[in-house]
């Protein structure tokens, strides 16, 4: 196959996408590895005449990343396609969750609102702990919160879900409703995304679920921010005031 004069990848923006985003293994392979060490990413997009400059460490793209994703508005659900135009020099164009490419204004990187009543509005306001089991492997069934049937991109005509590691891989997996526990559950795939993700029994998962309620919905491993600690701390919070309970007794 010939390879294209200007190869490109593209990557869908998940929660803790500022912090870096990762070179998929072939494109880095095919055309990143062996390049002039230490050489930053020219990021460039029709949005200015700006030149950002962006540093690689591996495969990820870190410092310098940030300020590109601030200047341009992007958000979580936005998918943005990269263009190697050879000597580290990369356009990039973001398209909003509408799978539309995203306006902006100029000379003001600002995106138009033409596209922002297209765009379906995510909820990203339900995170929740789950905890790897001898059981819930065995059974390839894992239980969500009750309280996640207040979460608006959850319901219960919802057939299947995405499970999303922290480097944006994602496993599909079943998604149900049991009507005797009232609560959500993920099966047929949840043994594979603990297997393909090394888990042990007595891991934990911040899981942040990103929806609109009409399309599959995202569960995505969250990354280090505040209400993902909030969670944890409650979590061992209750184990350790048990553990306190028990010695007393």
């Amino acid at each position: 196959m010939e390879t294209p004069r200007e190869p490109h990848f593209f990557k869908p923006l998940f929660p803790g996408f500022q912090s870096g985003v990762a070179i998929p293994l072939d494109f880095y392979a095919k055309h990143i590895q062996g390049a002039e060490i230490n050489k930053p990413w020219k990021l460039r997009s029709d949005a200015s005449d700006q030149i950002w400059e962006v540093i690689q460490e591996g495969r990820t793209l870190t410092k310098g990343w940030k300020e590109f994703t601030e200047a341009h508005d992007l958000r979580i659900g936005d998918i943005v396609i990269f263009k190697h135009e050879g000597d580290m020099v990369v356009h990039v164009t973001p398209f909003g969750p509408s799978c539309c490419e995203i306006q902006y204004t100029h000379p003001h990187i600002v995106k138009a609102e033409a596209d922002a009543d297209d765009a379906p509005t995510f909820s990203y306001d339900y995170c929740f702990l789950a905890e790897v089991t001898p059981t819930n492997q065995k059974d390839d069934k894992m239980f969500l919160p009750v309280e996640a049937m207040r979460c608006g991109a959850l319901n219960q005509q919802c057939k299947e879900v995405k499970l999303v590691n922290k480097e944006g891989k994602s496993w599909t997996a079943r998604f149900g409703f049991s009507e005797s526990d009232g609560a959500y559950y993920i099966n047929r795939g949840w043994r594979k995304f603990c297997r393909d993700n090394i888990c042990t029994n007595g891991d934990l998962f911040v899981f942040n679920v990103v929806g609109v309620g009409t399309t599959t919905p995202l569960l995505c491993v969250c990354p280090e921010r505040k209400e993902c600690t909030e969670l944890l701390i409650k979590h061992f919070s209750r184990i350790d005031g048990s553990i306190a309970s028990t010695s007393r007794n």
